[in-house]
């Protein structure tokens, strides 16, 4: 069986209980008055959804009276980390999204800096991995999709919204070695962002898209695509038409954490802050509506839980690169 689930002792461990009786704090006092969403890739991504969605939920909820976003595309996200690292003191109103490329990233030197270099707010969620097709692809299950690549692997491309080694490639590699075949053999193409990604697959550029479970689910809601399999245990509630990798007979599970960064050097009022309005957000019906839309798991791991939680995938995620040959 090939495993992925990041962080598996910590994510058993954090996933929330959630309760839907409304919110714990008193009155809906707010919290912050204001949260700049910083975002290191472009419209459409994962990294777009988890930012708007937690700022939708923080607003609504009455925790933040204003939310902005920012999308800075560029360097794999090392051009936002190294803009909110180089501009730290005028930047203590900006949370940055991130997630599991952050280490990647930083273990193939795609850029210098590492989580350590930032101030670590909170992880906050999960979301699956998923391959889909377009919805005229001949392609209907990953029996179809290994089938095609077998006939033609070079025909039989998969792209992804993240660079050679990121994590859609790696995703894709490890379901194609769990699925018996030469994960270092799979043509892939890379695209910036989850949204020309999938631009790519409606056009025809890719046989497939190795993508985040919650980007996908809208498109295949409205007919656009079809979800061919999640890296689920079981099926996701979001979309409980795509089938799980596992009961096509590929072993293979994996979860995305995505969560928040700020500017190394945020004081620490400012830190607390943030922090407790992301705490309180898990108890209000605003989020629980954003969660279950986007079929994310609530992780929730602030200041030193997240530290320990990313060291963690930084040496799980190490070790299955170096199997695969990335590093």
């Amino acid at each position: 069986m090939t495993t992925f689930k990041l962080g598996r002792r910590a994510l058993l461990s954090a996933v929330a209980a959630f309760g839907l009786a409304g919110p714990s704090f008193a009155d809906g006092h707010q919290v912050v008055d204001s949260i700049h969403f910083l975002i290191p890739g472009g419209a459409g991504g994962g990294w777009d959804g988890t930012a708007r969605g937690t700022g939708e939920a923080l607003t609504n909820a009455g925790l933040v009276g204003t939310a902005s976003y920012e999308n800075m595309s560029g360097g794999g996200g090392g051009k936002a980390i190294g803009f909110l690292i180089e501009n730290a003191d005028s930047n203590h109103g900006t949370l940055m999204v991130n997630s599991t490329p952050i280490v990647i990233r930083s273990l193939t030197g795609v850029f210098p800096h590492n989580f350590r270099d930032l101030t670590l707010v909170s992880g906050t969620i999960g979301d699956y991995a998923a391959l889909v097709v377009g919805k005229d692809s001949d392609i209907n299950s990953m029996d179809d999709l290994l089938a095609a690549y077998d006939a033609d692997p070079s025909a039989t491309a998969i792209g992804g919204g993240s660079v050679p080694g990121g994590m859609d490639h790696l995703v894709a590699a490890m379901v194609m070695e769990a699925a018996g075949k030469d994960a270092l053999g799979v043509k892939y193409i890379p695209y910036d962002a989850g949204g020309n990604a999938m631009a790519a697959l409606l056009s025809g550029e890719i046989a497939a898209l190795s993508t985040g479970f919650s980007e996908a689910v809208d498109l295949a809601n409205a007919g656009e695509v079809k979800i061919i399999g999640v890296t689920a245990d079981e099926r996701v509630d979001a979309y409980a038409d795509a089938p799980t990798m596992k009961e096509q007979g590929i072993d293979t599970t994996f979860v995305n954490w995505r969560g928040f960064f700020g500017a190394p050097g945020l004081p620490d009022d400012k830190l607390a802050m943030y922090q407790d309005a992301i705490a309180k957000m898990y108890e209000t019906p605003e989020w629980e509506e954003v969660r279950a839309r986007n079929g994310w798991v609530n992780i929730h791991n602030p200041g030193d839980d997240f530290q320990s939680f990313l060291e963690e995938q930084e040496q799980v995620i190490g070790d299955l690169m170096k199997k695969l040959g990335f590093l």
